[in-house]
């Protein structure tokens, strides 16, 4: 028993505990039905044998009797020869049940009340075969031929010692086969459970690190991307923080230091002093509000009050509020906006989606880029493509670009949370679109948002009455 709990937990020794019961079983069962089908095998065909050296002795009697024109006379050593071979003691009776003299082979008698005809029956612990002898279709007597109860015995001891062997290692086979199943089942599992204690225990590095069978190993696999995920979320958590911390840390300083000199009367309040301290104040507002529009969006969602909207405007509309802040920027902007392409949207999450791409654009782009928004229809599909000439993203970051909190090695020194992209992609994900970016080595990036158009609905003719 303590050699079954080597490896297997609880869950391991039940299932050994069933794979070896069911084997056992399997093994018994075709054993003994072996063992009866060979024994039942063995005595038909003993039976047929006897019954078919009975016929022959039979026959040769049946010749004998033939030449001598009866019993008396008759040459029977043909007969004797075929009992003998046969391995049997053989008694001749006439046609009125008496024996035929000198014509037991081997000695002995057989009890009186066997009757004539051809038949088989244990007597003493022997089996008995009789076969008529006819001649001229005239039955003249009866052979009979008593078999040992040993005839063939060792053949059928050796058949079961084989079946015996084939058994025993039939069960060694079925329990060597339990053992390796069930270690692999098991595996994956215990290697999960140190991994969860692990993990939970805050080793953030903890995996399964394990290849199952079918569902096992894909649940092993989707335990280690979640672990990733998860340890990815904390890494970009602690990260925002450390910027949420650097983004207020500078507007307090310069509030704090301003209001002091205004409290203790070291500068006179004026319109430009003031101004700068209210540009802090807004910068700090924004980072209030990115924090706030990152918590909507995690804890219920984009909620859409879906009509039908030309993407079209919604874009020229985008255009036109983050216009300044473009050109502020320095940045060359261009459009190409054809029109109207029709979606099912919400018109204020689309202007926020867009406005976000436009406000990343505006943020990473350098003086002098350029910064086209296109909009067009595509088969069955509205496309939105923000295209401008910056530097680019790198290639190990873009697949990172929409994920939550995550900044770039180059927007380290650029104000922000990092959430734009990411409350942008889950606007186009509730619209049931799709958004991707892509950036060349060269420089330059496209971010494309795809949105399903809205069905053309069947015009209906009306009768005028």
């Amino acid at each position: 028993m303590n050699v079954l709990r080597v490896g297997l937990g609880p869950l391991g020794r039940r299932l050994l505990f069933a794979f070896v019961l069911v084997a056992v079983s399997s093994v018994l069962v075709l054993t003994v039905a072996a063992l009866v089908g060979v024994g039942q095998g063995f005595q038909a065909a003993t039976q047929v044998d006897h019954e078919h050296a009975a016929a022959s002795a039979a026959a040769a009697a049946g010749d004998a009797y033939r030449k001598a024109s009866g019993w008396d006379g008759a040459d029977l050593s043909r007969t004797s020869t075929v009992a003998e071979v046969a391995g049997a003691k053989l008694f001749v009776l006439d046609a009125s049940g008496g024996p035929v003299g000198g014509t037991s082979s081997g000695g002995g008698h057989i009890g009186q009340g066997q009757g004539q005809g051809k038949g088989t029956g244990p007597v003493g612990g022997q089996g008995v075969v009789n076969a008529p002898v006819v001649v001229d279709r005239v039955s003249v007597g009866t052979v009979r031929l008593v078999f040992a109860s040993a005839t063939g015995t060792r053949a059928r001891d050796v058949a079961w010692s084989w079946i015996t062997v084939a058994a025993v290692v039939a069960l060694l086979v079925a329990v060597l086969a339990s053992w390796v199943v069930t270690r692999l089942l098991t595996r994956p599992i215990k290697a999960m459970t140190s991994a969860t204690r692990a993990f939970t225990a805050g080793d953030r590095q903890a995996r399964a690190g394990v290849r199952g069978p079918g569902e096992l190993g894909e649940l092993a696999r989707a335990f280690d991307s979640m672990a990733d995920t998860v340890a990815r979320s904390e890494r970009d958590r602690r990260n925002l923080t450390a910027d949420v911390a650097h983004e207020l840390r500078t507007p307090l300083a310069a509030l704090q230091a301003g209001l002091e000199e205004l409290r203790d009367g070291l500068v006179e309040p004026s319109p430009q002093g003031l101004a700068g301290l209210h540009d802090q104040s807004l910068r700090l507002g924004r980072v209030v509000s990115d924090l706030a529009e990152l918590s909507a969006v995690e804890a219920s969602g984009v909620s859409l009050q879906r009509t039908e909207v030309d993407l079209t405007q919604v874009a020229r509309d985008a255009l036109a509020v983050h216009d300044s802040q473009l050109r502020a920027a320095g940045l060359v902007v261009r459009s190409r906006l054809d029109g109207p392409v029709r979606v099912l949207a919400d018109s204020d999450r689309l202007h926020q989606a867009v406005g976000n791409l436009l406000a990343n654009a505006a943020r990473y782009c350098r003086p002098g880029d350029d910064v086209t928004l296109v909009v067009r229809g595509e088969a069955d599909q509205a496309v939105l493509d923000v295209v401008d000439s910056g530097p680019g993203i790198p290639a190990d970051e873009l697949p990172f670009v929409f994920d939550r909190l995550w900044r770039g090695r180059a927007a380290r020194q650029v104000a922000g949370s990092g959430i734009g992209l990411a409350v942008a992609r889950e606007i186009v994900v509730a619209h049931r679109g799709t958004i991707e970016a892509i950036s060349p080595e060269g420089g330059g990036t496209t971010i494309t948002i795809r949105l399903p158009l809205r069905p053309e609905r069947p015009v209906r003719s009306v009768t005028a009455p």
